[in-house]
């Protein structure tokens, strides 16, 4: 049976667009955070233990908390549009739907599981779910999910630096780290808000028989 996915996806377009504040946020406390360790702090002469300016702190915790909400609603939609999917074409969603969550968390396969996932939805979403697939057709998906796989692994790399970090000059790295990837996070939580809408816009027409969109 069919179900109305539009509801989900104006809550998590929503909560990305929280995100993407939370990134700009972020990217402006870091950057003072850089600011007092290549000024102020340069010469300090014992800067374990640092951990930033409060903004800094509010601002990282932020991020994660809003991740963490994202990623719980991102999925709900996602098994509201597979269920619609299957009802549509489900021999071409290859991958059970435990993999909706584990495909995340799983060790290696979590690098490729989502996007073939959301890819395989999308197939049985268009008009003519067995067609063969047009030139660029994934283009939205594969960057959304590269820049949002490069941005985690950045984010990762950048949070456990600054922990780890004994001198001023580690902790600087690790701020550039933190910095890279939240500017490539804002892009793929924009890339991800037009995945959403346009998937959710997908089906949306398929079901009420509408023409489909340019």
């Amino acid at each position: 049976m069919l179900r109305n996915p539009n509801g989900l996806s104006i809550a998590v377009v929503s909560l990305l667009g929280a995100t993407a504040v939370a990134d700009v946020c972020s990217l402006i406390t870091t950057s003072a955070v850089r600011a007092d360790l290549t000024g102020p702090l340069a010469d300090h002469p014992d800067p374990e233990g640092y951990e930033g300016s409060l903004g800094a702190v509010v601002a990282w915790s932020a991020q994660g908390l809003l991740l963490l909400a994202t990623a719980v609603l991102f999925i709900v939609w996602m098994f509201r549009v597979r269920g619609n999917a299957e009802v549509w074409a489900p021999d071409l969603q290859r991958r059970a739907k435990g993999w909706m969550i584990a495909g995340w968390v799983v060790p290696i396969v979590s690098l490729w599981f989502p996007r073939g996932l959301i890819a395989d939805i999308w197939r049985a979403s268009r008009p003519e779910p067995y067609g063969p697939d047009r030139r660029g057709e994934f283009v939205l998906i594969n960057f959304w999910w590269l820049f949002f796989l490069v941005s985690r692994i950045t984010t990762e790399v950048g949070s456990r630096s600054f922990e780890d970090a004994r001198t001023v000059d580690t902790l600087v790295a690790a701020t550039q780290w933190i910095l890279v990837g939240d500017a490539l996070d804002l892009v793929a939580a924009a890339l991800a808000i037009l995945l959403v809408r346009r998937l959710t816009s997908m089906q949306h027409v398929k079901a009420t028989g509408m023409i489909p969109a340019a």
